[in-house]
């Protein structure tokens, strides 16, 4: 019982919980992973993208980029150019890839001041859709072409589940909410043309503090009585001016009369103390002789002789 046999092998280790494979990669050469767990500045890319099967490389590591960019980066191509050695040519290829596999979408908008621009979109996860809908989504396969079919019916379900439009598949779209009313503002006691004209001109000038703060001619019209009223409490244009354009958000403003409407009648001044006339000094003149008959008088430099002179002419001659 004492003796051990030399012939036993020595008992297998334990198989890690989730690794279906041993590792050889000390007697293959394989990959092997240093890895160090973040805690500040990382972007969580999904395999999907990483280890997809029909993107290229360069169209991988466009979309890993564009992935960790913060809302509102730049994305277009010459931005891109200018950030990486590969050509415009390249990187319009690859960002054509990534918008067919559903990574990527261009949308044209209008902004509130009539241009139409470019929105990129980037998706991290393009077949939401088909897990949204019970089904499980196949896990690429790295050298392995799928068949055409399913792979266009699963980008055409991510695109619609990146839009967000629910029931895209039926052939119905999405009703538009309505627009929301802007907010009240105040409205100045006595409403001058003058005064109304001073509030427009004000408001106008505020693109030159902020592309955003770009006015239509309708949504100038909203918040001008209540930078009337402003105005009209003795408040300065810059007062003004300073308090509708100060701490703005960071990322912009998506309706800048709604936010302008609402500091307006949000941060009203109260009117200016009541202060009664103040009633001019009495004139001071200095002293000085009448011409007619000698008698130190005080009066205007316009007057030559004294109060007496002037009533009995007749005297003074």
């Amino acid at each position: 019982m004492g003796t051990q046999n030399p012939n036993v092998h020595p008992h297998a280790q334990a198989r890690i919980a989730g690794n279906k494979r041993p590792n050889r990669g000390h007697r293959t050469g394989g990959l092997l992973h240093d890895n160090s767990r973040h805690t500040a500045r990382f972007t969580v890319i999904g395999n999907h993208l990483a280890q997809h099967g029909q993107l290229s490389l360069l169209a991988i590591g466009l979309g890993t980029h564009l992935q960790s960019l913060p809302k509102g980066a730049p994305a277009d191509i010459k931005t891109l150019t200018a950030r990486f050695p590969e050509g415009a040519t390249r990187i319009a290829a690859a960002l054509r890839e990534l918008e067919v596999h559903g990574y990527l979408r261009r949308e044209r908008v209008r902004t509130p001041a009539g241009r139409i621009v470019t929105r990129t979109v980037s998706c991290n996860q393009p077949a939401a859709g088909r897990r949204h809908a019970g089904t499980p989504a196949p896990a690429p396969a790295a050298g392995r072409p799928t068949a055409p079919e399913p792979q266009r019916r699963e980008r055409q379900e991510g695109q619609e589940a990146c839009e967000g439009e629910e029931g895209a598949r039926h052939g119905t779209r999405r009703k538009r909410e309505p627009r929301k009313q802007l907010p009240d503002v105040p409205r100045p006691a006595f409403p001058a043309p003058e005064l109304l004209r001073a509030a427009t001109d004000l408001l106008a000038d505020l693109r030159r503090h902020g592309s955003h703060l770009l006015l239509s001619a309708v949504d100038t019209a909203h918040p001008a009585p209540g930078v009337a009223a402003w105005l009209e409490r003795d408040v300065t244009p810059a007062a003004v001016r300073h308090a509708l354009t100060t701490d703005l958000p960071p990322e912009g403003v998506r309706r800048p009369a709604a936010l302008l409407a609402h500091r307006l009648a949000a941060q009203l001044p109260p009117p200016p103390p009541f202060r009664a006339p103040v009633e001019d000094p009495p004139a001071h003149y200095r002293m000085r002789n009448c011409d007619g008959c000698e008698r130190g008088f005080r009066a205007p430099e316009s007057e030559a002789r004294c109060r007496d002179c002037r009533t009995n002419p007749q005297e003074a001659a």
